[in-house]
């Protein structure tokens, strides 16, 4: 083989093996996630008694809109021992207001220079601690998000174990654009299937910003305060690091409104520019420690913190399928090219499996036949992304 030949080739061998590893990855993360959970052969674990004393803060950012709805419908999913503090957030209306009228404990921080959750969820941490007894647990919940009785008192009991993760979803909205309801659709991939493939894989999962528990030592001692615009995924990677990683409250399920096209955009640009950028720094090093100790556990979970979000692999892997192809055609193996294939059409499969099981109440059959426009739709957020991280914490249209 000629010298060309074999840095074609070893072009081909880098272009191909990373993809291939993590779009397997994904393939496998995502059946392992649609796997129907175990019988156990005794009755379920009893919830502690007595029931924990538990504080739901709620950090609101001009959350004036929605904060009373929330609120009423939180009232009535509370268990007993359990209250609400509301942490009125750089405020510029009535958000406290309207949260104390509707019974809640309302803390006023103001603090423009220090912005974001972290700094509303240490000021809550800082308020607690000074009360004469501690709380047993602490959830957390956005001001936009609703959740039921049965639901939140699961959470509060898997929280009184260990940091704890709900299942965060959109509300199901079938008139909605299809590029919206594609969204909802691989948030619910992302949030619910690939996390019981996390647990099950790796032991843990990823927090996601709502929906979260945690017993009130470990609370206490997290590192809050940080305006870090992906706080939740950076909290969950350092929990985990110290030996309290966060678990899957399965049959725990938080609920948000689905956001317009445009506050779509604009929430997807947020959240996966601080993956990505999260992803870069920790994965690696997360996939090293694993090798060192020979965990198995912790290999995955940093292989699967690596796998970019759904539709960036999806144009990495047709990109990469292109450039193979045509060294394919200038004479180079297509061995590189067959596997990445290969790989892809498994992880397709498997998304389409979870459609089935999962996916059809966010995701219409008109609309899953756009998905290859979703994907167009998506390349501008990621061409900003390589000029510029966003740093700011941007809210969604709603």
């Amino acid at each position: 083989m000629s010298a060309i030949g074999v840095i074609a080739t070893i072009v081909a061998a880098a272009v191909a093996a990373p993809l291939v590893v993590l779009t397997a990855a994904f393939a496998i993360e995502l059946l392992a996630g649609l796997r129907p959970r175990p019988v156990s052969a005794g009755t379920p674990a009893p919830v502690p008694a007595p029931t924990p004393a538990s504080v739901i803060v709620m950090p609101a950012n001009d959350e004036a809109a929605v904060i009373a709805r929330t609120l009423a419908l939180l009232d009535d999913a509370l268990p007993d021992r359990a209250r609400v503090l509301v942490v009125a957030d750089n405020c510029t209306d009535d958000t406290a207001a309207i949260a104390a009228r509707a019974g809640a404990q309302v803390l006023r921080r103001d603090d423009p220079a220090r912005r974001g959750k972290g700094y509303a969820l240490a000021h809550a941490r800082d308020h607690l601690a000074a009360e004469a007894t501690p709380c047993d647990v602490v959830v957390v919940l956005d001001a936009d998000c609703t959740i039921d009785r049965e639901s939140l008192a699961t959470l509060i009991a898997a929280g009184h174990r260990a940091p704890a993760q709900a299942s965060y979803l959109m509300q199901p909205e079938p008139g909605a654009a299809p590029m919206v309801q594609v969204s909802n659709f691989a948030f619910a991939i992302k949030n619910l299937v690939r996390q019981r493939g996390l647990q099950r894989l790796a032991g843990r999962v990823n927090l996601t910003g709502t929906g979260m528990a945690f017993p009130w030592p470990v609370y206490r001692d997290a590192p809050l305060a940080t305006a870090d615009i992906v706080e939740d995924l950076a909290l969950g990677l350092d929990l985990a690091r110290k030996g309290t990683p966060p678990h899957f409250a399965d049959g725990a399920t938080v609920w948000s409104a689905a956001s317009s096209a445009e506050g779509t955009l604009k929430q997807r640009t947020r959240w996966e520019g601080g993956f990505l950028a999260t992803s870069r720094a920790h994965a690696l090093p997360a996939l090293a420690a694993g090798l060192r100790a020979g965990n198995r556990r912790t290999i995955w979970a940093g292989l699967s913190l690596a796998i970019p979000p759904l539709t960036l692999l999806l144009l990495l892997d047709g990109a990469a399928l292109a450039l193979l192809a045509l060294l394919a055609l200038a004479g180079v193996s297509a061995l590189p090219a067959l596997l990445l294939a290969f790989v892809l059409v498994a992880a397709i499969v498997a998304l389409v499996m979870a459609w089935s099981r999962v996916g059809r109440p966010f995701l219409s059959g008109a609309a899953a036949v756009r998905l290859p426009l979703y994907v167009l739709w998506k390349i501008p957020l990621y061409l900003g992304l390589v000029r510029r991280r966003p740093t700011d914490w941007l809210r969604a249209g709603r």
